[in-house]
């Protein structure tokens, strides 16, 4: 009988002990989006999407090694960049119109595309300059200033 507490008592602190780290894991996961969500008052559909979006500019503009330091320092990248909208005019047409006309056009092309993908996010323009502060710093809270500067010298801004 007490072989069996014994054995009960050790399963149900295991349990335990995997609840809690569940549960850190999940809040990491979301700590980014919370930020967001409850600092800009946007929903967290509308925090993620627009999350992924800045995340998908930067991506464009650094290299596969570089960006892996930046997603190494977010959790939950990859589902941030999915509820992204397509950033529409930053690769094609306008893209190599900006490319060929010079490197300021360039970052206006890019602004114009992450602009119109909040817009479709039902956030406005001016959104992207009040998400960005709280990404960088989230950024370089859990990647350090390497990584963040990363991130800020890949934005179209």
């Amino acid at each position: 009988m007490n072989r069996g507490k014994f054995f009960k008592g050790k399963l149900v602190s295991l349990f335990t002990i995997c609840l809690l780290w569940y549960a850190q894991s999940y809040a990491g996961d979301s700590g980014l989006i919370g930020l967001l969500s409850s600092q800009l008052g946007v929903t967290e559909g509308q925090a993620e999407g627009g999350a992924g979006s800045i995340f998908q500019a930067a991506r464009q503009n650094l290299s596969i090694e570089d960006f892996s330091k930046v997603a190494g320092a977010v959790p939950g990248i990859d589902r941030m960049l999915g509820a992204a909208p397509k950033l529409e005019g930053s690769s094609g047409t306008l893209g190599g119109l900006s490319s060929m006309v010079g490197g300021s056009s360039g970052k206006l092309g890019g602004m114009a595309a992450l602009t119109g993908s909040f817009e479709k996010l039902g956030l406005s323009g001016d959104m992207v300059g009040k998400f960005t502060p709280v990404i960088l710093d989230y950024v370089k809270t859990q990647g350090g200033e390497y990584v963040m500067d990363l991130l800020k010298g890949a934005l179209p801004f």
